[in-house]
């Protein structure tokens, strides 16, 4: 499972790149399955319409309005990463909150509005898409029991994805290098000891506690690979997969 933010692919340069990687990666014999934000592009368009972007410890609080314009927003560059895997000769398929929603979310709470909390995975959708050798693209949006849409934390969504398929791996293309320490080196691989550490010693803050706590949780459900990688650096996932070195943070229980 490969989540890339929203932050990272706005650049076109950065998005070129990575398309052509999610396609070679599928020539490949690879099964990547895609997660990706939109955070910025929301913020934008939130923007352009007058509504102001409020978040509660990284999470975006989502109101009536505000759902509206992320699912649209979503689904809309859920499309354009669509053509332009086709444009690589890579198929490729949708899964939004109008067709072949997977998740099933609960609310994560009151204050946060229409941030929903996933509480199951349709794999069958999963599973038809890779058997006919297209790529699937998720948009991080849910349905809850009475099919109302709900806004979900893209690092979320694609934990809870590869915990419950079994995913080999869960890669994180983020718009930072990875964990850094106080002198802002790269710290390698840390662990759930060390995570409380950095967490305690305030080393690790702010959106970034929920994201590595997030992974943490992965890596504890079985998911052996879990990494945080610098979506900004050219052909990063490609890096990761096929090179013995790797990049960016490793995640282990």
């Amino acid at each position: 499972v490969i989540k890339c933010g929203g932050s990272v692919l706005i650049d076109q340069n950065l998005f070129d790149i990575f398309i052509k990687d999610i396609s070679t990666l599928n020539k490949l014999g690879f099964t990547p399955i895609i997660v990706h934000g939109g955070g910025k592009r929301i913020s934008n368009k939130l923007n352009e319409i007058g509504l102001e972007s409020k978040f509660i410890k990284g999470l975006r609080v989502t109101d009536k309005e505000t759902i509206k314009v992320v699912e649209e927003v979503l689904i809309d560059f859920n499309k354009e990463i669509i053509n332009a895997l086709d444009q690589q000769n890579c198929e490729s398929q949708s899964i939004n909150s109008k067709e072949n929603n997977i998740l099933t979310v609960v609310q994560e709470n009151e204050e946060l509005g229409f941030v929903g909390s996933p509480t199951n995975v349709d794999q069958s959708i999963i599973d038809k898409i890779i058997a006919d050798k297209k790529v699937p693209i998720i948009a991080p949006l849910g349905l809850d029991k009475n099919d109302q849409t709900y806004n979900v934390n893209a690092d979320t969504a694609a934990g809870f994805i590869a915990k419950k398929i079994n995913a080999r791996r869960l890669i994180i293309l983020s718009d930072v290098e990875g964990v850094l320490d106080n002198n802002k080196n790269l710290i390698p691989e840390i662990n759930s000891v060390s995570i409380k550490n950095l967490i305690d010693n305030e080393t690790i803050t702010g959106g970034m506690i929920p994201k590595i706590n997030n992974c943490l949780d992965v890596a504890s459900n079985g998911v052996k690979g879990v990494v945080i990688i610098d979506g900004r650096k050219n052909h990063s996932v490609l890096f990761e997969l096929l090179s013995d070195e790797g990049s960016g943070t490793l995640i282990r229980q």
